[in-house]
């Protein structure tokens, strides 16, 4: 392996190794961000789309959350073919995704789906006690919550067909 590519290497492992950790500070930050901000909506009892506030704080964490995720993984699917592939080694990234696929992760969740799932839910039921006898911002409420959980079924589905899909792309890459 030359410098270069051993330089390349080495940055793009990191790079991976910093998203990660970084991916997970995130989320909690976000989410706590997000429930010290439903409370006070709550406590305060803010109305109207005031109330939809913490809703676009939980989304944006979870689309940082997303993001951060499809990068690390594009990045996994790269060194796996150029530089696992390409030497004829088998390293982490070859040897993950064959693990991944003989034992499916059950229980792990890189997107953490449940936890904005039910935060969503938590969100939803503050909304609605804070828009009791409006039935407008009610009816809001129900659309840009569906809209939120539809994004994360739909993150969850890119996801999980993301490693296959890159992985091909990749290899196609290298064929021309």
């Amino acid at each position: 392996m030359t410098d270069l590519r051993q330089s390349e290497y080495e940055a793009l492992r990191a790079t991976i190794r910093e998203r990660g950790t970084m991916r997970l500070w995130a989320v909690l930050a976000g989410l706590s961000a997000w429930g010290a901000l439903a409370i006070s909506v709550l406590i305060t009892e803010l109305q109207g789309s005031i109330t939809l506030v913490p809703l676009i704080l939980l989304a944006a964490t979870f689309e940082v959350n997303f993001f951060v995720h499809t990068g690390v993984e594009r990045i996994g699917r790269y060194i796996q073919v150029f530089h696992e592939e390409a030497s004829g080694a088998s390293g982490w990234e070859s040897a993950a995704m064959s693990y991944g696929s003989a034992f499916p992760a059950r229980g792990l969740d890189p997107l953490f789906v449940s936890l904005f799932s039910v935060s969503a839910a938590v969100n939803f039921l503050s909304a609605l006690a804070a828009s009791i006898g409006h039935p407008a911002w009610i009816a809001l409420s129900v659309i840009a919550h569906a809209v939120f959980v539809y994004r994360i079924v739909t993150a969850r589905k890119i996801a999980g067909a993301q490693r296959a899909i890159e992985l091909a792309r990749f290899r196609n890459m290298t064929s021309k």
